[in-house]
C-alpha cells in the first residue's frame, strides 16, 4: 500500500478499511488538478478504459467543488483512494466548522452522480466528505 502525504495514525473511513493511497493538499481549488491527475493514474493502474478515467477525473473535480467552499480557512483537502479489482473509490473531505447539508440539487452533485457508479455525502467528526465509486462500464447513479 502507498501513502502520499498521509498523517500518522488512522487512515480508515471506507467500510473500516485502510486507504490504499492518501493525498493531503491545501484546501484550495488550485490543487484540484493534482487530485484529478492522481485519480486518473490510479484508475489507469486498475486498467479502466480511457472514457471511464475521464469520467472519474470530472467526478472528482465536482466532488471537490462541493467540499472546498465549506472548508475551514487554512485547512487541508484530504483524499483517500480505495482500490480493488474493477473498482476505485475516492473520498474527498475537508474540515468544517459545523455540519454541512449537501446540495443534492446542485449542478456538481448531478454531474457527479451521473458519472460515478455510486456517490455519498457524509458529515462526521467535523469533516464534510463526498465519496464516489466507479466500476468500469457501470456509471451513473443519477441516470
Amino acid at each position: 500500500m502507498s501513502s502520499i502525504g498521509a498523517p500518522t495514525g488512522q487512515t480508515t473511513g471506507h467500510e473500516g478499511q485502510r486507504a490504499d493511497v492518501e493525498l493531503r493538499l491545501p484546501a484550495d481549488s488550485a490543487f484540484v488538478s493534482v487530485l484529478r491527475t492522481t485519480t486518473a493514474g490510479l484508475a489507469a493502474r486498475l486498467d479502466f478504459p480511457i472514457d471511464d478515467i475521464e469520467d472519474l477525473r470530472i467526478a472528482v473535480g465536482e466532488a471537490s467543488a462541493m467540499v472546498l467552499p465549506e472548508a475551514v480557512s487554512g485547512s487541508d483537502l484530504n483524499c483517500r483512494f480505495y482500490m480493488k479489482p474493477g473498482e476505485l473509490t475516492v473520498a474527498v473531505g475537508v474540515t468544517v466548522e459545523s455540519a454541512v447539508e449537501p446540495d443534492y440539487d446542485s449542478f456538481a452533485w448531478q454531474v457527479l452522480t451521473t458519472l460515478a457508479t455510486s456517490a455519498t455525502a457524509d458529515n462526521a467528526d467535523g469533516t464534510f466528505t463526498i465519496s464516489l465509486s466507479m466500476e468500469p462500464g457501470n456509471p451513473g447513479v443519477g441516470i
